[in-house]
């Protein structure tokens, strides 16, 4: 049996993958199938060495904002965690996200919780509410593309109506799921219990043990105090990616491939980060059609110069993510080292606690 259901693990690893890989060619091919190459790349060499920067600096301020803004949803589990814990796990997500998708988020969690000795469930149940408003703030964001285009962007996009159905229906779906959780908690946990305590006690107890803690992660949602300032940081988080596009323009000269303004910067950021949302590696290829098509399509630049804004600007993002998840690990560890702790690595972390439930 063991064996079994050890090569059927296997089996859906592989097939996970070989999907993964499937995706991401075709969406390669369906960006890049038009593209002079020689083209892009010589826009791209063009690139204003100014804008890059300012650029960069965006990119690293809008992750912050996201750092502070997670501290807020925190605060209730732990007063005064490190801004550099915060950070560094938001950026090592990012980084391990463009190895192996949606797996950033689980090594944010753990590294987290060893770091500041929280337990990993809780901070897994921060993470899930964040993402309640992060698809909340982007669907209402591409709600505002529909007002501000300039013509009938339901029909330029025959997707975009039935994706905000989906992003508002999830929302409204996965609120009220965490909200019955927390207000039937008792009757929950009497029922984890009741289904897992005939099998094996130890696990009937672990279960109840996580079940609780991931619980006190979900209890931000309903806490006004902290409620009103998530909003507001989820708003300039919005504006700091809204802001960061604009520049990312300006970085290859957009403004002589097409009319470009900041409405054509929220209406390019609010459809292409559905491109992140696909499961490809950062978004590699999934970003590259869906800025490609958004570009052309709606606003008339030039194919190579989008081609080039696309391969620029996620190649930039990739490099930052992953280099940042190399020095934070370097720098924090370091520090480690001198109070005394031993180094965090992305084995250790998948150890228990001893210090958190």
């Amino acid at each position: 049996m063991t064996y079994d259901n050890s090569n059927n693990r296997s089996a859906s690893r592989i097939i996970g993958v070989i999907f993964t890989l499937v995706l991401t060619l075709v969406f390669l091919f369906l960006a890049f199938q038009k593209v002079d190459f020689p083209k892009a790349f010589l826009i791209i060499s063009d690139s204003s060495l100014l804008f890059l920067t300012v650029y960069i600096l965006i990119f690293f301020l809008s992750h912050y904002a996201r750092a502070i803004r997670w501290k807020l949803m925190l605060d209730s589990v732990k007063k005064d965690i490190s801004k550099n814990h915060l950070f560094g796990s938001v950026m090592i997500s990012y980084g391990v996200s463009c190895i192996v998708p949606r797996l950033g988020e689980i090594y944010r969690a753990l590294f987290l919780g060893r770091w500041e000795k929280i337990p990993r469930a809780t901070v897994l149940g921060t993470i899930v509410v964040e993402r309640i408003f992060d698809t909340t703030f982007f669907t209402l964001g591409m709600l505002i593309s529909v007002f501000i285009y300039n013509g009938d962007l339901y029909k330029e996009v025959d997707w975009l109506r039935f994706t905000l159905v989906i992003g508002f229906g999830l929302v409204f779906l996965a609120v009220l799921i965490i909200l019955l959780i927390i207000r039937f908690q008792n009757k929950f946990i009497n029922m984890i219990v009741g289904l897992t305590a005939k099998l094996n006690i130890k696990l009937s107890l672990k279960l109840k043990s996580v079940f609780e803690t991931l619980v006190d992660g979900f209890s931000t949602i309903k806490n006004g105090k902290y409620f009103l300032g998530i909003t507001v940081w989820s708003l300039i988080i919005m504006l700091l990616y809204a802001f960061n596009t604009y520049v990312g323009f300006f970085m290859i000269n957009m403004h002589q491939h097409g009319k470009i303004d900041f409405t054509t910067a929220w209406i390019f950021m609010t459809l292409s980060a559905i491109g992140f949302i696909i499961p490809t590696p950062s978004g590699l290829g999934s970003y590259h059609a869906l800025a490609i098509f958004t570009l052309v399509q709606l606003f008339n630049c030039d194919y190579d110069a989008s081609a080039a804004y696309a391969i620029l600007t996620h190649l930039i993002q990739t490099v930052c993510f992953v280099g940042s998840t190399i020095f934070i690990l370097y720098y924090l560890n370091k520090k480690r080292v001198k109070q005394g702790l031993s180094k965090e690595t992305f084995l250790s972390v998948l150890k228990s606690n001893p210090d958190s439930k």
